[in-house]
């Protein structure tokens, strides 16, 4: 019962102090799961985050339940599901009730201001920590290359990209364990 509050509480935690969604919660994840906790492995926590985004939802949410189910079966992905998104749910409930008139004020677009270069900060510490984890070969640098040149210069969906990358890998990697 205690790894289950354990649980409930780090992504609650996580899910109430981390703005900027799931690609700023990343670092934090990784700090608590594998890092402090040693629950997920390092290599199979990337591989988490890849699942996470590939299919529909909220990355953190995804890859909340996913650890959950991982690390304490079926109550585990509901406890840690509802760490994650309670959070986000009782800030719209005030935010709702409270400050709607309150977002446009000076100081709270201010506040904003402040705190987007922390997210781009925190965004690009998760793309370093997850680039440390992925096998170099060059299959991977085509990839990395020819989706930044599709998105940037052709404008393609990035659902499309990781479609087209998760069959390639399929075909490229079916034969290993």
């Amino acid at each position: 019962m205690k790894k289950f509050f354990k649980l409930f509480f780090i992504f609650f935690k996580i899910g109430a102090f981390t703005f900027g969604g799931g690609y700023a919660m990343i670092p934090l994840i990784e700090e608590e799961i594998v890092n402090k906790n040693g629950w997920i492995e390092g290599e199979e926590f990337l591989d988490i985050i890849a699942l996470a985004q590939s299919i529909p939802g909220a990355l953190a949410i995804n890859a909340a339940t996913y650890i959950g189910y991982k690390t304490l079966g079926f109550w585990g992905a509901i406890t840690a599901c509802l760490g994650a998104a309670l959070p986000s749910f009782f800030i719209i409930l005030v935010i709702a009730k409270f400050l709607t008139g309150v977002m446009e004020e000076d100081l709270m677009v201010k506040i904003f201001k402040g705190i987007r270069p922390a997210v781009v900060s925190l965004i690009l510490v998760a793309v370093f920590k997850l680039r440390k984890g992925i096998k170099k070969n060059a299959f991977t640098y085509v990839v990395l290359t020819a989706t930044v040149l599709l998105i940037v210069v052709f404008k393609v969906h990035p659902i499309l990209i990781i479609v087209t990358s998760g069959t390639l890998g399929y075909f490229l990697y079916r034969n290993q364990r």
